[in-house]
């Protein structure tokens, strides 16, 4: 990824009002691979502690839609055509973590692999606790 494709995208999650909200933290853009963190807060959380689900969608859209961008050289916009989640175990955890890989990039449509997991505070202990399918779609 080139050092002005990469200041695209940061600058793109910095404006994110919706980010900010999350108090996002953008871990790694590379061609292909976009990766990002969400704190816990309580508005995130079901009355058990674990995160909802309707957060796991939500970091699982925006991550992919990233990396789907990462993937064209030019500056772009995708939208979402199709997005599945498989919930694996219950979101327990101080933070989710993404993980977001273009597995097929075409010139219009992007297919993307997101892999979520729960961090402990220390972000040493990982629990992979959702996966999904993306398709995105280049509209600019």
């Amino acid at each position: 990824m080139t050092p002005e494709k990469r200041q695209l995208i940061t600058d793109s999650f910095n404006r994110s009002e919706t980010l900010r909200f999350y108090k996002a933290e953008l871990l790694e853009a590379e061609t292909d691979f976009i990766s990002m963190k969400i704190p816990k807060m309580d508005l995130m959380t079901r009355k058990a502690g674990m995160f909802n689900g309707a957060m796991i969608a939500s970091l699982v859209d925006v991550s992919s839609g990233y990396a789907a961008v990462s993937h064209y050289e030019e500056d772009c916009y995708v939208v979402t055509v199709e997005l599945k989640v498989n919930y694996l175990r219950p979101a327990i955890g101080e933070a989710l973590v993404s993980k977001s890989y273009v597995i097929k990039g075409g010139g219009k449509i992007s297919v993307v692999r997101t892999e979520i997991y729960t961090v402990d505070e220390k972000g040493e202990s990982e629990s992979h606790v959702a996966t999904s399918l993306v398709t995105m779609m280049k509209i600019r």
